[in-house]
């Protein structure tokens, strides 16, 4: 169903790898400690995308040898090893469709102004520089597991010294040439089935707008790929301490994930639990977490659904970091951590194929966070307009 083709662009040179590549643009926040290292990092591929002068420091990686050029068509097989864990995937370069093809199925809504933004820096650097994410039910696990059973293209381990999930990885990265036997017989699985967008949405959109022919994804099979619960701190309109009653709380013992349609509350003086009921199970959307969450709590709290991406009131972390959620309420930068049960590859899937009937069903915002993250700068390819 969906064409995709061997990647031909820009890689880093093999002394680079690790310094090259860095998180994604969309996880690097604005004043953090991960900015300050990546912007302290010359070699760093943040410096187009989030940088001042993208188109610069796009020449300067050229210029230097950071990045070389790479003509020959191929996948990317990359296996990232974290916790005892693996997960492989692939790089490729997949063709940019509308969603009304049913080719590339999308689950969140996409803003102008992210979309403007990555339009923006394509056109100045005639690049592609991150990937978007992608879901597949095609069985290609075994045939990526015994391409990483050979000598990979590079090795080495993620290093941002603890302020992103991906500082620890170990990295390894395996090429296959389009045109050989491991190469077609991968295109084949993969162009059987539909593709469902995990992460990337407005990049891809950004593509599509843009009128590209190709872009950058990695591609996994769906029960591979874990995805962390999206938590939140709050602050309300209406303090916790005068709304409490009204909810079926218990004390918890610890701040931590909890069970399905389960919430965790920590508060400056207190961690509490409560049980959601009476869950529409057989609708899609009303039946997740965060969902369930905005119908039961938000409204005690004052809080509409216009708010929640106005930091004012809401800030989002994935689970790994709940001690640092912890320290936001005791220091009063927020008045409530909230944790949730992490959304399945199933449950996200099943609110896609929706989509396709409906397209108002999406997921909610900040409902999913996919880890590990995928790095960015293995494989950078020109921009390519459909004539």
């Amino acid at each position: 169903m969906t064409n995709i083709f061997g990647l031909a662009g820009w890689r880093p040179a093999a002394a680079y790898a690790a310094a090259a590549t860095c998180p994604p643009y969309d996880v690097i926040k604005p004043g953090s400690r991960l900015e300050a290292l990546l912007r302290a990092n010359g070699s760093s591929l943040y410096h187009v995308t989030l940088g001042q002068r993208p188109a610069a420091a796009w020449a300067e990686l050229l210029e230097r040898g950071v990045m070389l050029p790479d003509e020959l068509p191929g996948f990317y097989v990359y296996e990232q090893s974290y916790g005892g864990q693996r997960r492989l995937g692939v790089l490729a370069a997949v063709e940019v469709t509308p969603y009304e093809r049913r080719e590339i199925i999308r689950h969140e809504k996409t803003f102008d102004d992210k979309v403007r933004g990555r339009i923006a820096l394509m056109e100045e650097t005639g690049a592609v520089t991150e990937p978007i994410w992608l879901l597949t039910r095609a069985g290609i696990g075994e045939l990526l597991a015994a391409v990483a059973a050979g000598e990979p293209l590079y090795q080495f381990t993620s290093d941002f010294q603890g302020e992103s999930e991906l500082s620890g990885i170990q990295n390894r990265i395996f090429k296959v040439a389009a045109d050989s036997e491991r190469g077609e017989a991968l295109a084949a699985m993969i162009r059987a089935e539909a593709l469902y967008v995990a992460d990337g949405h407005h990049r891809y959109h950004s593509a599509l707008r843009m009128g590209l022919r190709h872009c950058i994804a990695y591609i996994c099979q769906a029960d591979h790929a874990r995805i962390q619960a999206y938590n939140r701190v709050i602050r309300g309109r209406r303090p916790f301490g005068e709304i409490r009653d009204q909810l079926p709380l218990r004390p918890a013992p610890v701040f931590d994930t909890p069970a399905r349609h389960q919430f965790i509350l920590r508060g400056r003086d207190g961690c509490w639990s409560y049980q959601a009921e009476r869950v529409n199970e057989a609708d899609p959307v009303e039946r997740l977490d965060c969902r369930i969450l905005e119908r039961t709590l938000y409204p005690l709290l004052g809080l509409e659904h216009s708010l929640i991406n106005d930091p004012a009131y809401f800030d989002y972390y994935p689970e790994q970091d709940l001690g640092r959620m912890e320290r936001a309420v005791d220091e009063g930068s927020y008045d409530l951590a909230v944790a949730l049960h992490p959304v399945s590859p199933a449950e996200l899937m099943a609110v896609a194929d929706a989509g396709i009937v409906n397209p108002d069903i999406v997921m909610p915002e900040k409902s999913t966070f996919f880890a590990p993250k995928i790095l960015s700068g293995l494989i950078v390819i020109p921009t390519e307009r459909r004539k």
